[in-house]
């Protein structure tokens, strides 16, 4: 057996809020793949609670969460570099079922006796496997005999199995695509089973989950709801709690459950940074003092934000300056109330994911207009985050559990900070005034087209170039709109959405009569792979 171990742990610290002792949990071991997160949202989907780990800290996590099985996810490094990340011994020894994906394959052949060569067997994208043996790892999904299309990402490839081990599978780049030693219920898959590009992937994944690992799958919204409850009422006692409204379905979520949890205690504050699209503003206010009678303090602090964003053209000192200065308007209403104990915000685990960079690979900062580290030293409060360990699709579930309106739980994501990330280069008043009516006139097509809800995020930017055009008799000068629409299912990848040319042509022709200042409208037609969707 090579003589390889993993880097030293350091102490896990639980992502969750909630009392998982009773259910069933995954452990996902992240050696810093872009798309760790999706393995998680595919369990999730199962109803199944998992979480991610870097494999630093993946002994101290398996000690800790006790989980029914482990996933070993890919990663961007080799097996045969000095100080490759591996998986502890402990695990392979704790007698649980074992999942390797890409480079998680590539670890546990290492590891456990089998080889592992690189330098010239690259395959990346699309491929086929034919399965060469049954298992029940493919039952009801591959026939042996089949050949079936999956997304290959890799530079490495097994060679020789470990042990106890039998090939399953097989691919021109890669002859050992999926391997199992049965008997301990290890199993491994060269390709990408979390990706919608490997599009039994999530079947071969819930096989793993709910058959192997014999996983229940009691993680609902309904059971999350009540444990958080619970949970922030006893971390909160009689504190009194300050909650930042955005504006957008996360916090608005996480102030509806607050207030469930400790009625009165609660204070929300809503931002009007000036940021926003048409009309949301008014539409959050509405919400909050006329459906959920939650006391909420609105403030109009659109000439402080514009203000200390004059001659900003950077994309993010944009969002550190908007981070900074809703701290501090949270700070100064804190004191005008006498005083809060906590500051809720409604930070979701992509946040808390994207913020730390696990292992030194394409996981790296991106949240910077989240407080997602902690507060300032200066501020005297805790951060209450009671979505902290929810995806997207599952904070719009808690919404619905809440009884939140449905128009308002399946709005498109729109970042906090707001239409300045869609204004590249400097923002004045005047490029926001003509974002916002562009921004306005597009998705009320949308919406009048019925594709909304067909749309994962919709939206409007204003390019920082003008072009001259002809309207009329008259030469014009004047700026660039530019639309964008993705479907997606995770957020994690976008494919731009294929709109009928005639609704594009529609939309434009009502942005370059109503608003003055543009002259061309274009739509961008770029996919975006595993990473951010914005457009900065």
């Amino acid at each position: 057996m090579t003589d390889q171990t993993a880097a030293p742990s350091t102490e896990y610290t639980p992502a969750t809020t909630v009392d998982l002792s009773q259910h069933d949990k995954i452990l996902i071991v992240d050696f810093g793949s872009q798309v760790t997160q999706l393995i998680a949202r595919r369990v999730r989907e199962m109803g199944v609670y998992s979480e991610i780990v870097p494999f630093q800290k993946a002994e101290s996590a398996f000690r800790v969460m006790k989980p029914k099985a482990v996933i070993l996810s890919g990663g961007p490094a080799s097996v045969h570099e000095a100080g490759a990340p591996l998986a502890p011994r402990a695990i392979y020894e704790a007698g649980v079922p074992i999942l390797g994906i890409c480079y998680g394959e590539q670890a546990m052949a290492q590891q456990l006796g089998g080889k592992v060569e690189g330098g010239h067997h690259r395959e990346f994208g699309r491929a086929e496997v034919e399965i060469t043996k049954a298992s029940p790892l493919f039952d009801g999904v591959w026939e042996v005999g089949g050949k079936y299309p999956v997304w290959m990402s890799h530079g490495d490839r097994v060679t020789q199995l470990p042990d106890g081990f039998e090939g399953l599978a097989r691919a021109p780049g890669s002859p050992i695509s999926v391997i199992a030693d049965e008997k301990r219920k290890f199993y491994a898959a060269q390709f990408h089973l979390e990706v919608v590009h490997t599009p039994d992937g999530a079947k071969i994944l819930r096989n793993f989950v709910r058959n192997i690992a014999g996983c229940t799958g009691d993680w609902t919204m309904r059971a999350f709801k009540e444990e958080a409850i619970e949970k922030i009422r006893a971390q909160v006692g009689k504190g009194r709690v300050i909650c930042g409204l955005s504006g957008g379905v996360d916090s608005a979520v996480a102030a509806v459950l607050l207030h469930e949890a400790i009625g009165d205690q609660l204070t929300c504050v809503f931002v009007d940074h000036g940021l926003m699209r048409k009309g949301e503003a008014e539409q959050v206010v509405a919400l909050f003092r006329n459906t959920y009678n939650i006391p909420l303090v609105h403030v109009e602090a659109e000439d402080m934000f514009v203000g200390q964003l004059t001659g900003v053209s950077d994309p993010e000192v944009k969002r550190k300056t908007i981070g900074k200065l809703f701290i501090d308007v949270f700070d100064a209403e804190a004191k005008k109330i006498g005083g809060a104990d906590f500051l809720a915000q409604g930070t979701l685990y992509p946040d808390v994911i994207e913020s730390v960079s696990f292992t030194g690979g394409p996981s790296v900062t991106i949240k910077s207009h989240h407080n997602v580290g902690g507060l300032p030293a200066r501020m005297k409060m805790k951060l209450v985050e009671p979505l902290r360990e929810l995806f997207k699709d599952e904070v719009r579930a808690l919404g619905r559990e809440l009884g939140l309106p449905d128009a308002f739980v399946g709005r498109h994501p729109f970042p906090g900070p707001g239409l300045a990330i869609r204004i590249p280069g400097e923002i004045t008043r005047e490029k926001l005034d003509i974002l916002r009516l562009a921004d306005e006139i597009y998705i009320e097509e949308i919406r009048r087209a019925g594709l909304y809800d067909e749309i994962w995020q919709a939206f409007a930017v204003l390019l920082p170039v003008k072009t001259v055009g002809v309207m009329g008799d008259g030469r014009t000068y004047e700026f660039v709109v530019g639309l964008r629409a993705v479907t997606s299912t995770d957020g994690m990848t976008a494919d731009f959405y294929p709109y009928d040319m005639k609704f594009i042509g529609h939309v434009a022709t009502r942005i370059i009569n109503e608003v003055n200042g543009v002259n061309r409208v274009v739509y961008d037609v770029t996919s975006k792979p595993p990473g951010t969707i914005e457009w900065e």
